[in-house]
């Protein structure tokens, strides 16, 4: 029986591993979570197992919070003691997190191969750390498998061994298909007493966004000029919630309305009733591409360019005008269409479980 350990740590990580964790035991592999606990707070991470299905993982490392060096490093140190024990036939790693290189790194300096969801990805803003993490975990994994054709084209570009990259599309995807027959049947838009297509949906905590007052306090008086249009509900991480507090940002505007997290299924109906989203996470622009939802994906680049090409969003940046331009814009056209990407199909999961029983020799 092929012996494989899937690497979680923060909330995008846990629904790419659900559909691959269900793939892999249907394929008869022995599959367990690592849950690293780069994400601690119950609302960013046990929630997120209970809405996926996941039993509790069988090995938490309790790392939470720090510097990227110093979580990255603990990660690994955690870690290593697992995987010399269970000595596995692969580790999967998903998506850009610390706990992605970590445990990439981890793996490979015990001579165990390495799987990495979400390969190829590429904003080519060497500021951002999980560009770093993409680049690294990508060099020295084993099967790459790629949620799109410019990912592809961007590891062969880089060298990449052919071989070893596999299109697959977008994991993500499989776990939204699976629930949103539940996320209709969420009450989470009449708890906020809220009507669909009747406010923006919000969310915010990247570093670039949250770690600088300027930076944070730019997005927040976007948030507030939106609000004039539609009422706009921003889910703080809670990195955004101690950056608040610590910056002294208060809003005083009653079109802005901050949020603690929510479970996935919840957060899933309020981005599936939205008119618009106002983000800088690359998984929600993705599933807004899928949902039809109008994303402004508040950086000034992104690693998701397929979004932006056959989707619905749009990189806008901090530049308020722009972006009430933009909002502006969504509040009084149409929905559009949804499109959805090669593979986007909710299958990605078994493509990935068939490539791993055939490589490992199942």
């Amino acid at each position: 029986m092929i012996k494989v350990i899937s690497v979680a740590g923060a909330r995008p990580n846990f629904m790419k591993v659900a559909p691959v964790h269900r793939a892999l035991d249907a394929a008869g592999c022995d599959s367990t979570i690592v849950h690293t606990g780069q994400h601690y707070d119950e609302g960013m991470s046990q929630i997120f197992f209970d809405d996926l299905g996941l039993e509790r993982p069988e090995h938490y490392l309790g790392v939470g919070s720090g510097s990227h060096a110093w979580q990255t490093a603990e990660v690994m140190a955690r870690l290593e003691p697992v995987l010399d024990e269970r000595r596995p036939d692969l580790v999967v790693v998903v998506g850009d997190v610390n706990s992605t290189v970590a445990g990439a790194l981890t793996a490979r300096k015990l001579d165990i191969p390495v799987a990495h969801v979400e390969a190829g990805l590429r904003s080519y803003d060497r500021t951002m750390p999980e560009e770093t993490n993409r680049v690294v975990t990508d060099v020295i994994s084993d099967l790459l498998f790629a949620p799109s054709r410019d990912a592809v084209d961007n590891l062969l570009r880089e060298g990449i061994s052919e071989e070893k990259i596999h299109l697959v599309g977008n994991v993500m995807i499989d776990s939204l298909e699976a629930l949103l027959p539940a996320a209709s049947n969420s009450r989470a838009l009449e708890s906020l007493s809220l009507s669909k297509r009747g406010y923006f949906l919000a969310t915010l905590h990247r570093p670039t966004n949250v770690d600088e007052p300027g930076a944070l306090k730019r997005a927040v008086g976007i948030f507030e000029t939106v609000g004039s249009l539609l009422p706009v509900v921003l889910v703080a991480h809670p990195r955004t919630t101690r950056r608040l507090e610590d910056f002294g940002i208060q809003s005083r505007s009653n079109g802005l309305r901050i949020v603690e997290p929510l479970g996935y299924i919840d957060f899933l109906q309020l981005m599936q009733c939205a008119k618009g989203v106002l983000t800088d996470s690359g998984g929600i622009q993705e599933e807004t591409t899928v949902l039809g939802i109008p994303c402004l994906t508040l950086r000034e680049n992104t690693e998701r360019p397929i979004t932006v090409t056959e989707g619905t969003n749009r990189v806008v940046g901090l530049d308020q005008p722009a972006v009430f331009e933009a909002a502006q814009s969504i509040a009084t056209s149409a929905q559009p269409t949804p499109r959805r990407p090669e593979l986007w199909d909710g299958q990605a999961a078994q493509r990935i479980a068939e490539v791993i029983t055939r490589r490992c020799g199942a």
